[in-house]
């Protein structure tokens, strides 16, 4: 089936709202990820049906410590200035948890120093505790995993490894995935095990090289060679670094936008980054 054929990737809306929860654990998940998992009513109507769904959440301003919340224009725009808020991927909700009460798990990137790449998020997972109260709104929406394809390859570096855990649990079982990620060390692998029976993960250790200054993901699509019409190709990640991947799939091989979806999670130096901008500004989509 040509990739013209195939239908564009179903999107579901949601109602945007502001929800004040409470953190009900955090537990270490591999050598740099964490889970905070969050409780309360206000999760009650929640939802998140697709692989790349983000919320933002509401951190305190490093200047002040104070957390600046949103009112009006559903949930979005602050009185008096501007909020301290950060994309983040719902890893898993449970409507009815073992623990009582809807749980909303979000894993997070743990760096070695409170003050880069991100100074607001990284305080806050280095320093949040059970009973703490966060605040956030969205998903606005749900982009729905592609029909059609007989395989899939996801690649990420850890930023969007929650990604790639729902890539795994979303897409159709009887798909072949194989999966790159990108990640410091070994310390990281255990975080996609027993996700998806058959997967093929290829861990691509960038060593010593800063978190979005290495070239293992571009290496690797590289010495993939050709990716055919029946293989969806999905890549999250530092914005800049992607940039190459993005050029290789989109110039080099000659696929289709649709067919190869690559999305900036972050840039480097840049706090509240915007994913929906292109990459790639000398070539948008």
């Amino acid at each position: 089936m040509s990739t013209a054929s195939r239908p564009a990737r179903s999107r579901v809306a949601h109602e945007l709202k502001l929800r004040t929860v409470t953190v009900r654990a955090v537990t270490d998940l591999t050598a740099h990820l964490r889970r905070v998992t969050l409780t309360g009513a206000a999760l009650e109507d929640f939802a998140s049906v697709g692989p790349t769904d983000h919320i933002k959440l509401f951190l305190a301003d490093p200047s002040t410590g104070l957390v600046h919340l949103p009112d009006g224009n559903g949930g979005v725009t602050p009185p008096g200035g501007a909020s301290v808020r950060r994309d983040m991927t719902p890893r898993a909700f449970r409507p009815d948890s073992a623990s009582g009460g809807p749980e909303l798990d979000l894993d997070v990137v743990v760096h070695e120093q409170a003050d880069t790449p991100d100074g607001p998020l990284a305080v806050w997972i280095d320093t949040v505790r059970p009973g703490d109260s966060v605040s956030f709104v969205g998903p606005r929406g749900s982009k729905l995993v592609p029909e059609g394809y007989a395989r899939a390859v996801v690649a990420a570096d850890e930023t969007a490894l929650p990604s790639v855990a729902r890539w795994l649990e979303l897409l159709d079982p009887t798909m072949d995935v194989l999966v790159l990620a990108e990640v410091q060390g070994p310390g990281e692998e255990a975080y996609l095990d027993g996700l998806r029976p058959g997967v093929e993960v290829r861990w691509l250790h960038r060593g010593d090289a800063a978190p979005g200054a290495s070239s293992v993901l571009a290496e690797a699509f590289a010495e993939l060679g050709a990716i055919d019409a029946d293989t969806f190709v999905w890549v999250g990640g530092e914005a800049t670094s992607l940039v190459p991947v993005r050029r290789h799939l989109r110039r080099d091989l000659g696929l289709p936008a649709a067919q190869a979806e690559v999305q900036g999670y972050w840039r480097r130096g840049v706090g509240d980054y915007d994913h929906h901008a292109p990459i790639d500004p000398s070539d948008p989509d």
